[in-house]
């Protein structure tokens, strides 16, 4: 079916002879927006299972988890805006762009852009630092690691800063706009090329998940720590092997965009590869804390809680153990010196007198009894005489 658009533009002789509907009409703005879509819905998944798993199985939340949860926010505003602009006909050949849809729609299509990618640029800020703040929480006794952890947060700030100010001020005057040279805005302001920008702030989210995910590797081949530990960091490595794969996609296809005369068709498949970015680091970094209430409802085991609760019903039974022990020892002494009152008196007195003592003799069963617990097991036997007071 053709588009209204497109054909009251050739008809008004607006589009050059050369330039056929058909090539006017291709569009790859279905598998972009289903794509953005599915990796929206697994992110969101994720995440969402892993600040459940934190909240109701482990039962402990973290500057991490909430960090996370602010990402999740500005990924789905980010992807929000992602589709809009795709409907808009933003990821449409150049062509189209020019020839086919009004100022407005252009001076919108800037606008939302520009809003876009500074979500986007703090969306990621925000899932890295969560990404500190759980290698923070694993490597705490490590001053090392923690010193190298406070190297990398002030190099995601110091990269976050000149990408967020190249977005904002990237024309003179400040503007929203990113006017093409064919726009009667365009003599108004002077701009940076939009694929210079874009690639810089490429580069440098680049460079900045090359060291989050490489933190992980140097604590797998550097530190002791268990089994578990290892089993949560190297979960996030596949993943970010992924993270730095789509980072280096993104590279391509904005100098791909900005320096080939048709420059806005690579736009939609840039926009799935920025949402794509977003969603693959936050799974990344998520991954490890789904794992608790996978084992629970999957696999079946004991919730994450009863690590930390079997260690402390340890604790107690060994505080306990030990306090029995004392008790015994306290009684054993008392035993050895309880006499007759006739002793105590020294042999005078009126009254029948006691003989007390004490002897610690479990029996065979006893003993088998006692092993099969893990408790302290103890029999004391008392045997008691009665005599006739001595004739004074």
């Amino acid at each position: 079916m053709s588009d209204p658009k497109i054909v009251a533009a050739i008809a008004s002789g607006k589009v050059p002879k050369e330039i056929s509907e058909a090539f006017l009409s291709e569009s790859k703005d279905q598998p972009a927006i289903i794509a953005i879509v599915i990796v929206a819905i697994l992110t969101s998944f994720v995440v969402l299972s892993r600040l459940a798993s934190r909240a109701f199985v482990v039962k402990r939340v973290g500057i991490d988890d909430g960090l996370a949860l602010a990402s999740l926010c500005c990924f789905i505003s980010f992807v929000a805006l992602c589709i809009h602009l795709i409907r808009l006909g933003s990821g449409r050949h150049f062509a189209y762009i020019q020839y086919i849809l009004d100022n407005d729609t252009m001076l919108l299509t800037q606008l939302l852009d520009f809003i876009a990618h500074i979500i986007y640029t703090v969306a990621l800020l925000l899932c890295r630092v969560s990404g500190l703040a759980f290698y923070w929480r694993l490597c705490k006794m490590h001053s090392r690691f923690k010193l190298v952890i406070q190297v990398v947060f002030g190099v995601l700030i110091a990269g976050f800063l000149p990408q967020v100010l190249l977005i904002v001020f990237h024309c003179r005057p400040v503007t929203g706009w990113w006017p093409y040279d064919f726009q009667p805005e365009f003599d108004r302001f002077v701009c940076l090329q939009w694929g210079l920008v874009y690639s810089v702030n490429s580069a440098v989210s680049l460079l900045c998940d090359l060291l989050i995910f490489g933190i992980p590797i140097a604590m797998l081949w550097t530190l002791e720590m268990s089994r578990k530990k290892k089993i949560q960091l190297g979960s996030i490595l596949l993943p970010g092997i992924l993270v730095i794969a789509i980072s280096i996609t993104r590279l391509i296809l904005v100098i791909r965009g900005q320096w080939e005369a048709d420059m806005s068709w690579e736009y939609n498949p840039m926009l799935g590869v920025e949402v794509a970015e977003i969603g693959a680091t936050l799974i990344a970094l998520s991954v490890p804390g789904v794992k608790p209430v996978f084992d629970k409802f999957v696999l079946g085991k004991k919730d994450a809680s009863s690590g930390s609760g079997s260690t402390s019903h340890r604790t107690r039974n060994n505080k306990t153990n030990d306090s029995n022990a004392t008790k015994l020892g306290t009684l054993r002494q008392r035993s050895q010196h309880l006499t007759s009152q006739d002793e105590i008196d020294g042999g005078g007195g009126a009254g029948y007198g006691t003989a007390v003592s004490a002897s610690h003799s479990p029996s065979t069963d006893d003993f088998h009894s006692a092993k099969s617990t893990d408790g302290i097991y103890v029999k004391v036997d008392f045997d008691v005489r009665e005599g006739r007071p001595h004739a004074l």
